[in-house]
């Protein structure tokens, strides 16, 4: 009786330490923020997923902070690609106590939520934002791993002349949208070509047919649509059906296997720019293929760009051996890291150094890389 009592006193007290060690260990709150409801879900799924394969990652090393285990635990908001409802969710984040935030995917989300992470001294990292005036704004806390719409823009631009000096353009009235065109518009004039015709749709519009039927009395020898791959879609597909037989261009937001699969046989040709090198030329591209794709199938576009978000975060942290934003924001700003998308600095205002873009085409069903402009792995221009 002695016996058994005193081994259940043993695996009493065992099982005490174990829960009480359990219990030391601290946690960090990450924020992760993109539409995971709405026509734009399958990118912020590719956002959150990249986020969480990076935090998971980094926890199985058993990360410590000043000399303590430490826990990061990824806390998921649905903005549904909407400025207004980011707010709400920015301002949740907040008050939940996370510690930084990787996100939002649409710069008309990004730029009202930065604000309140500014206010209360939250770094945020886009993985996708890619308006100029994200990070033009002066907060110290925004940050984002994308070349800027700046960069972009002017790349389109530039590729737009090259296949003919007639210049159409279409945007969604989005920042991201609008703030894209206004670059083009920017390149294309400054390679000598001209717009002539500059149309306007929303992020919810399907049917193109009276502003393309518009265009068509113009007679462009291109179309640039900026906007998000549930627009760019059925727009390509309404170009052809109105005997338009002209090059379509878009950036990044069309730029998804999910538009080869909404637009079927006519994204045949269809070009679309993409901040960042093609996966298979990162520098941890095959590796991360690898592991995402085990785990959670076909990288859409910023799941790279989301792992290395949070990786960032938490490296300042780290490095700075506190997950306090005022003691880990300065190690941010000095951010030099190799990450899979290549080599991430930061200019002074929180802008990604020498971000490249790279152009591909819808060949056999299959975005096909074109050339990388900017960067570390830039390539002629095609002519």
């Amino acid at each position: 009786m002695k016996t058994k009592l005193l081994i259940a006193l043993m695996v009493g007290a065992m099982s005490w330490t174990a829960a009480s060690a359990a219990a030391t260990v601290e946690t960090v709150k990450i924020g992760c923020v993109a539409p995971l409801t709405g026509p734009q879900a399958h990118l912020g799924k590719d956002i959150e997923n990249g986020a969480r394969l990076a935090v998971d990652t980094i926890n199985a090393t058993k990360p410590t902070l000043g000399g303590k285990p430490i826990q990061f635990v990824l806390q998921v908001e649905d903005d549904a690609a909407d400025p207004k409802t980011a707010t709400v969710v920015a301002q949740k984040l907040v008050d939940d106590g996370a510690k930084g935030v990787v996100g939002h995917l649409n710069s008309g989300a990004s730029i009202p939520a930065s604000r309140i992470y500014a206010d209360n001294d939250i770094p945020q990292v886009s993985p996708a934002s890619t308006a100029v005036a994200y990070t033009h704004q002066g907060f110290k806390t925004a940050y984002r791993l994308m070349a800027n719409d700046s960069q972009q823009g002017r790349a389109l631009g530039q590729y737009a002349t090259h296949l003919g000096k007639r210049v159409a353009v279409v945007d969604d009235r989005t920042a991201y949208g609008q703030g894209l065109i206004d670059e083009v518009v920017k390149g294309v004039k400054a390679s000598g070509g001209e717009v002539v015709a500059r149309e306007y749709t929303t992020d919810k519009s399907t049917d193109f047919t009276a502003i393309l039927t518009s265009l068509k009395a113009k007679k462009p020898d291109v179309v640039v649509f900026g906007g998000m791959d549930p627009q760019a879609a059925p727009m390509v597909r309404q170009l052809q059906t109105l005997g338009m037989k002209i090059p379509f261009i878009g950036g990044d937001g069309m730029q998804t296997a999910e538009f080869i699969k909404l637009a079927g046989p006519a994204a045949e040709g269809a070009i679309g720019s993409s901040p960042g090198l093609p996966i298979d030329k990162m520098p941890g591209g095959a590796d991360f293929t690898q592991r995402f794709g085990e785990r959670f199938g076909k990288i859409q576009i910023y799941a790279p760009f989301a792992h290395d978000a949070a990786v960032v975060l938490i490296q300042a942290m780290l490095r700075a051996g506190s997950a306090e934003p005022g003691k880990y924001l300065p190690e941010l700003a000095r951010t030099k890291v190799d990450g899979v998308i290549g080599p991430i600095a930061f200019d002074d205002k929180g802008d990604l150094k020498d971000g490249p873009v790279t152009l591909y085409q819808v060949k056999d069903g299959k975005w096909a890389a074109v050339e990388t402009v900017g960067g570390p792995a830039a390539t002629p221009a095609t002519k």
